[in-house]
């Protein structure tokens, strides 16, 4: 006797697909195929078998993060790509000058233009206000700012680093906190955060700093990561001891910074407070229109922190 694929035998009785020799008439309700007693899971309506359970259970929560999302299949990937890029960045500034580089002037985050030597000592005119007047005087180059059009310094600077031991500790950090962040929210939702945490840092800096300072890192980043953590750890009830002792140590450098200069306290506590606040839009969005509210008040957030630039530039213009 001949059996067809979907388990009916050639004299028209049919069979369980996973147990050939069990005569049944009960069908699953989303395959039509013919199950076993063994074989019937509970359902809504009627029954259904084990495989298509199994598949509407990988469509459904098992494949969501905590607080919506499709979960990462591997939640080190962004980190690891965000590694390789802020790499690609510093091997270039290397290439071409290191603390001269003409990327580096480009890419670092200046509030407003500003005249500097050319002897990459990064000392510069502060009453030189224009490119046109720069260009009078001897071994000198305009670095363009935030305030003369150079928008992207807000997030490119993020990824700006010179010193090698700057990017060493910096990319350690965002290996150590990137993947745990991403394997709690989702790829899509980390990545904003990210942009979101560094956007705040070079807000903070347009608003506290010198407008002639030049800017660069991804602490400001790197500190949003930690706010977000210890945002959603709080919601989700779990142990922040260790977070909470990062987040002292790197207060410790910061102050230590503000005494040794070098350190942007301006940029690691904007990114602080944005990537908290990103991370509590996040945590705390209703389940009812869960995605729309935390999309919404990501944007808003992304708004705000544009238009106090835009204060910013309006002064230094």
């Amino acid at each position: 006797m001949t059996q067809p694929s979907d388990g009916q035998p050639a004299t028209g009785v049919p069979t369980c697909y996973r147990h050939p020799g069990r005569e049944t008439w009960i069908r699953c309700q989303r395959c039509d195929r013919p199950i076993c007693p063994d074989c019937m899971r509970d359902a809504a309506v009627g029954f259904h078998c084990p495989q298509c359970v199994a598949e509407a259970n990988r469509g459904s929560r098992q494949n969501r993060a905590m607080y919506g999302g499709q979960r990462s299949g591997d939640p080190r990937l962004t980190s690891f790509v965000l590694i390789a890029l802020n790499a690609l960045v510093w091997l270039s500034i290397s290439a071409t000058g290191g603390g001269s580089s003409r990327v580096l002037a480009l890419l670092g985050l200046t509030p407003s233009g500003r005249c500097e030597l050319a002897d990459g000592s990064g000392r510069y005119y502060p009453g030189v206000g224009s490119e046109a007047l720069c260009g009078t005087l001897p071994t000198t180059s305009w670095h363009p700012g935030v305030a003369d059009g150079a928008w992207w310094q807000l997030l490119t600077s993020a990824f700006t680093h010179v010193q090698v031991w700057h990017i060493a500790m910096n990319m350690f950090a965002l290996f150590l906190f990137g993947p745990t962040l991403e394997a709690i929210i989702g790829r899509t939702r980390f990545l904003a955060v990210y942009l979101v945490s560094a956007l705040g840092g070079s807000a903070a800096v347009m608003l506290l700093s010198s407008p002639g300072g030049s800017t660069v890192g991804a602490s400001g980043a790197l500190f949003g990561l930690l706010g977000a953590l210890l945002v959603v750890a709080r919601k989700a009830r779990l142990n922040s001891q260790a977070l909470v002792q990062n987040l002292m140590l790197g207060i410790v450098i910061t102050v230590y910074g503000l005494f040794t200069g070098g350190i942007s306290w301006q940029g690691h506590l904007g990114g602080f407070v944005a990537g908290a606040a990103a991370a509590a839009v996040i945590a705390f969005a209703p389940k009812r229109q869960r995605a729309l509210v935390q999309w919404g008040g990501l944007a808003m957030l992304t708004i705000a922190l544009v238009v106090l630039v835009l204060v910013r530039v309006t002064a230094l213009t």
